[in-house]
């Protein structure tokens, strides 16, 4: 089956973010303590859940409306999950972590309207 580009960047960049989820979570797990350890192990999850949630969405995303609601979740991805790990990897603050997950919630609430209207 072959994609157009912009799915098949929504996938590669699902499973990008799939592959860093468990990255981090093991780094989570055997290299982070405390407060580092339970934010580094957020920050997987949220990159784990929504890679495959690109991955597997992006091909049935055919209209605009999907297509937006997926770059929401992609762009929403970066920004919590990466926010999080860069606080740990390089002491960056996490300002933009909350930015993240607002795009989150919005890409999910645009994705539901767009499946209501189908």
């Amino acid at each position: 089956m072959t994609f157009d580009p912009p799915t098949r960047l929504f996938v590669a960049f699902g499973a990008l973010c799939a592959a860093f989820g468990v990255g981090l979570s093991a780094y989570a797990a055997h290299g982070a303590q405390g407060v580092a350890a339970t934010q580094l192990s957020t920050a997987a999850l949220f990159a784990l859940l929504h890679g495959i949630a690109l991955a597997a969405l992006a091909p049935a995303a055919s209209d605009r409306r999907r297509r937006v609601a997926l770059a929401l979740l992609a762009l929403g991805t970066l920004l919590f999950s990466g926010s999080l790990a860069a606080h740990h990897a390089f002491a960056l603050p996490t300002r933009l972590a909350p930015a993240g997950g607002s795009l989150l919630i919005g890409g999910w609430l645009l994705y539901a309207v767009a499946a209501l209207r189908r």
